[in-house]
């Protein structure tokens, strides 16, 4: 064992670094401490010198060091045991508290300096201490707060762009355990995959600058992707420049408006390509929005003399009443099927449809979306045929009563609309005038047999037409007819009720 030298004069020394910030230790090579500045008594809560311990052992007993992972140093870790031991090192940090007052904490970061003899022999013992207790306390606060936060988050050192810390909000999002993470790179896992601005991003990540938000994809175990919202902000960590990776899952959303948009791409294309007549209007004003080349060609009507402009303004509906009717059932309803209009072309001429209605939500705006059925050559053959019908009854004397009721049935079946009319809605004059009816008799015959004025048998005929919802005699004949009526009849039934 080298023998202890004799106590050197160091008050120079001592004089150039007692007016330092930092922490300052002097411990001679006999293990005792020789002296301390006031920073570095300050730093352990300490007064005077002889607080910090005659020697090394002394310190040992008195302080209580602790690595930031809360791991106690053993024998021969504590710092001043390692530079008596000739250690050369630099930026331990190590958490110190007082034995016997362990409320009080300070955070130091210490080097060690060795002065050496001309002979190379150790002179002196050198710990200079910086107190990051604020930057520590600072880091715990941040830590606490980065892993507590349910945001997703990330840091990248930008030395090597390499990941080196990851909260709990990021692996829930990811499905990445944290152990997976930490340690790759931007490479393996890129937080800026097909961002907006990747290029402007990858920029400023090189810079150290920070990156503004933008839409980005997360490659996820697999593959695949999810949508985020990214940002980056530089932050400096354990004094190493780093860049702060903040994200918004907006998977769901981004899922939901693709699928909006290939629902409203197909019904845009079916919308085209529909064989009948459409048209999309909004529902406050009825104004046309959208209209597909069914409707171009069998109006008439450009886009343009009809987008912007509403139902009425162009004259589509040929009858006033009847298209305030159907608007104000439509906005009741909600929906309308299968409803008789009569709709007019660009060049007067008026079609017979049938119209069928719905309320829908387009890009958040209540719309009314209106198909037509052209019925106008099927309604004119109807049209034709019952009046055929009505013309070879007018005169039914001469048809036998099978006959009759087979044209009647036919009409029936070719008329959608049937009366609702009852026999007990008559009256016997008007039942008795109808049975004269169905025999074939004119109003003049009637009057005659009747012994009744021309104008009275015109009035009754009138109230019979109005009653059974007909406007033709061949459509009061073929009521009658229906229900077996004739005069005979109308006679006998009286005579029963008398």
């Amino acid at each position: 064992m080298r023998p202890v030298s004799p106590r050197r004069d160091r008050s120079q020394l001592q004089q150039i670094v007692s007016g330092v910030s930092e922490g300052i230790i002097i411990i001679d090579p006999d293990r005792t401490i020789v002296w301390a500045n006031d920073a570095a008594l300050a730093m352990h809560g300490v007064d005077k010198l002889a607080d910090l311990g005659k020697n090394v052992e002394t310190y040992r007993k008195r302080f209580r060091l602790r690595y930031r992972n809360n791991h106690p140093l053993s024998r021969g870790e504590y710092p001043i045991e390692r530079v008596i031991a000739g250690e050369r090192f630099d930026d331990v940090t190590v958490q110190v508290t007082r034995v016997r007052n362990q409320d009080q904490a300070w955070v130091h970061q210490i080097r060690s300096l060795v002065i050496t003899e001309r002979s190379g022999e150790p002179d002196c013992f050198i710990l200079i201490t910086r107190d990051v207790t604020e930057q520590y306390e600072a880091e715990k606060r941040f830590e606490a707060a980065f892993n507590a936060n349910p945001a997703p988050a990330i840091i990248c050192r930008l030395a090597d762009l390499r990941y080196v810390k990851v909260n709990q909000g990021f692996t829930e999002m990811t499905g990445y355990p944290s152990e997976k993470i930490i340690g790759r790179s931007v490479n393996d896992i890129d937080v800026l995959a097909d961002a907006e601005q990747r290029q402007l991003a990858l920029e400023r990540l090189k810079e150290g600058r920070t990156i503004p938000q933008m839409e980005a994809h997360i490659p996820l175990p697999g593959r695949a992707q999810k949508f985020v919202i990214v940002a980056g902000q530089p932050i400096e960590m354990d004094d190493e420049n780093c860049m702060l990776f903040t994200f918004a899952d907006i998977d769901s959303r981004k899922k939901a408006e693709t699928a909006l948009r290939q629902s409203e791409e197909r019904f845009a294309t079916s919308f085209r390509l529909a064989p009948v007549p459409a048209a999309i209007a909004n529902l406050a004003g009825f104004k046309i929005l959208e209209v597909n080349e069914a409707f171009r060609q069998i109006t008439g009507y450009t886009e343009e003399e009809v987008i912007g402009r509403s139902a009425t303004a162009i004259h589509l509906w040929a009858d006033r009443a009847a298209q305030q009717q159907f608007e104000k059932a439509l906005e009741e309803t909600g929906g309308i099927r299968n409803l008789d209009l009569q709709m007019k072309a660009k060049d007067g001429t008026i079609l017979d449809c049938l119209v069928s209605s719905e309320i829908v939500r387009i890009n958040d705006q209540r719309c009314v979306l209106c198909v037509m059925l052209d019925i106008t050559e099927r309604k004119r053959s109807e049209e034709e045929l019952i009046e055929a019908i009505e013309t070879v009854m007018q005169d039914t004397s001469w048809l036998s009563r099978i006959i009759v009721e087979k044209l009647a049935a036919l009409r029936q079946s070719s008329r959608a609309s049937r009366s609702t009319a009852d026999l007990d809605d008559l009256t016997d004059r008007e039942r008795e005038i109808l049975g004269l009816i169905c025999e074939g008799m004119t109003d003049a015959q009637i009057s005659a047999t009747l012994s009744l004025s021309k104008n009275t048998v015109r009035n009754h005929v009138a109230s019979l037409y109005r009653k059974l919802g007909v406007n033709r005699r061949g459509a009061a004949i073929i009521w009658g007819r229906e229900r077996g009526i004739t005069r005979n009849r109308v006679v006998k039934r009286k005579r029963r009720e008398r």
